[in-house]
């Protein structure tokens, strides 16, 4: 059942503001659905637009879009006779369906933060340098048990293109959730879809495209909501450190291959992506999960990735776990200490990327 949604009246500039599309791509999350529509009807100082499609859910998906796009003018609704996927889904609504000066992907089971398309808008305005602008995402469970984000615009931090590109290859990893990101509407008609070729990390490879082409700005607030569920891909599909690895390494290699500009960089990502394969295979003796972790393979991908990792201070590390072997590391914790610095620089880096994007 379709739930009714309060939406403030229209301000008398209304005409004049930006535009914003958000495409909803949904598969089975019709239960979700009402709650991220009331996320994006209820956004301030936008035009905006909801476009949902139905990747041929098998269940209520149809009926509450259909609900949905005949009560609110600014809901559009279109169901796949057949499942396409996720990539093919967020390609039709970004580039076939979305017109508008800005755009937003958003799944069917998160939301915005009240304030997030504003907060966004009201920068790239400002700045016609900015291509993309994301903030903090705050993963949830329970909806009741969300905190009250803020409407004014918080501090933000810019960044050239070139630069933010550059730290993602040093550091060797995504910073993005994904539904807190506002593109604008010609930039990702100018840098086209998500790549088929990377099913788990195509918004990783998304980012870097569109540094490659403009600037980048990071909001230091909440600017949306990510639901943990046991039914997301990050739960399912994706769920291991060695597939996790895999597909970030893939999409590295893509934008790589196609910005020759940033080869220099390519031995730097492949040596940190090699170290955290190293460091996940001695954390796996550590709790004794040697097959559970795939071991030979996370060994296999970093030696692959970077031969010169067999001089890291990981690789001696993963030989002495493997000389007393899982079940004295498990038993005896006797690598504690260096697992701990591990952690805590961990936790320095989270809390740089919460303050700073990065």
């Amino acid at each position: 059942m379709t739930v009714a949604i309060e939406t403030s009246g229209k301000p008398d500039n209304f005409q004049t503001l930006p535009t914003v599309d958000v495409v909803i791509p949904c598969y089975n999350y019709g239960k979700f659905l009402n709650s991220c529509v009331k996320s994006v009807l209820t956004q301030s100082g936008v035009r905006v637009q909801a476009i949902i499609i139905d990747d041929a859910s098998t269940d209520d998906t149809a009926v509450t879009g259909q609900e949905l796009a005949a009560r609110y003018e600014a809901v559009q609704f279109r169901r796949h006779s057949t499942n396409k996927g996720h990539i093919a889904t967020y390609n039709e609504g970004l580039l076939e369906w979305s017109t508008g000066d800005y755009v937003v992907l958003l799944s069917a089971d998160d939301m915005l933060a009240p304030g997030a398309l504003n907060h966004a808008i009201r920068i790239m305005e400002a700045d016609k340098s900015l291509g993309m602008v994301y903030g903090r995402t705050i993963h949830f469970q329970n909806q009741n048990e969300l905190p009250r984000a803020i409407e004014t615009v918080p501090r933000f931090d810019k960044f050239t293109g070139c630069d933010w590109i550059k730290r993602r290859l040093h550091a060797g990893y995504n910073v993005i959730t994904s539904p807190e990101v506002v593109v604008r509407g010609s930039i990702q008609r100018t840098v086209g879809g998500y790549r088929a070729e990377l099913p788990h990390s195509g918004d990783l490879e998304m980012w870097l495209r569109i540094a490659a082409v403009s600037n980048v700005a990071y909001v230091r607030g909440v600017q949306a909501y990510y639901r943990v569920h046991a039914r997301s891909m990050q739960r399912t599909t994706y769920k291991s450190s060695f597939v996790d690895l895999v597909h970030r390494k893939a999409a590295f290699d893509y934008f790589l291959e196609h910005h020759p500009t940033f080869q220099q960089w390519r031995r730097t990502v492949n040596l940190t992506l090699a170290r955290e394969a190293l460091w996940d295979a001695c954390r796996a003796y550590d709790h004794n999960r040697i097959e559970s972790s795939r071991i030979e393979e996370l060994v296999q991908f970093a030696l692959d990735s970077s031969p010169e990792s067999q001089s890291s201070s990981e690789y001696s590390a993963l030989r002495r776990h493997h000389l007393l072997g899982a079940a004295l590391c498990n038993r005896t914790q006797i690598f504690i200490v260096p697992a701990a610095i591990r952690w805590m620089s961990q936790k320095l880096k989270k809390n740089r990327m919460l303050q700073h994007g990065l």
